[in-house]
């Protein structure tokens, strides 16, 4: 078992999205996306634009990575299809977000990750489809406005900056999830991203 650990940047609820029962991250973070393994971690720590250095937004264990063409299908992610127009700002947060026409070529529907004039962000499409899967998880802690402060103890698990952090001991990797189960919060959604506007 591994943990991935990187910072949470901007913590809107599309990446990680933590809505509709299941915790996904199916934009950004290419290299975590490819690379995790089903039974491994993602935690997602804060930074100053939201919740602060040292607080624990969100913690994942993967359950399911699923290719793109399998979450667009999949019946139990056709609420994470984005509504742009939506007055329900967790439609509008909505990450299934790509598709293939019949000539197999993919689209990015208007989204968090489109151009402001709704047009296709090609930049981030080729970004997002490097990572080739969806990680998918009932298993997850996500607190979002009400970020946990981690322990000094712990503080060897947050990475400082850009990309992600995975070189953790066996010691290590368990005396954090320990301290994360001791918080006997019920598996699931906590409370509303930092920067979700209703």
């Amino acid at each position: 078992m591994k943990i991935y650990s990187y910072v949470v940047r901007y913590d809107s609820g599309f990446a990680p999205n933590p809505f509709e029962k299941f915790c996904t991250l199916a934009t950004c973070k290419p290299r975590i996306r490819r690379n995790i393994q089903v039974g491994d971690w993602v935690i997602g720590t804060g930074s100053i634009e939201n919740v602060g250095n040292q607080k624990l937004i969100y913690a994942m264990q993967v359950e399911e990575k699923m290719i793109f063409d399998k979450y667009g299908e999949d019946k139990r992610f056709q609420s994470k299809k984005v509504v742009w127009n939506s007055p329900n700002p967790i439609k509008k947060l909505g990450d299934n977000i790509y598709w293939k026409d019949d000539h197999g070529k993919v689209h990015q529907e208007h989204s968090k990750h489109s151009n402001k004039d709704g047009t296709e962000n090609k930049e981030l499409l080729k970004h997002d489809l490097s990572g080739e899967f969806v990680l998918i998880s009932e298993i997850f802690y996500y607190f979002g406005k009400s970020a946990i402060k981690i322990p000094e103890e712990y503080h060897y698990i947050i990475k400082k900056g850009p990309g992600h952090k995975c070189n953790f001991t066996n010691s290590q990797i368990n005396n954090f999830i320990d301290w994360l189960k001791s918080l006997k919060y019920e598996s699931g959604y906590q409370d509303e991203p930092f920067l979700m506007k209703n």
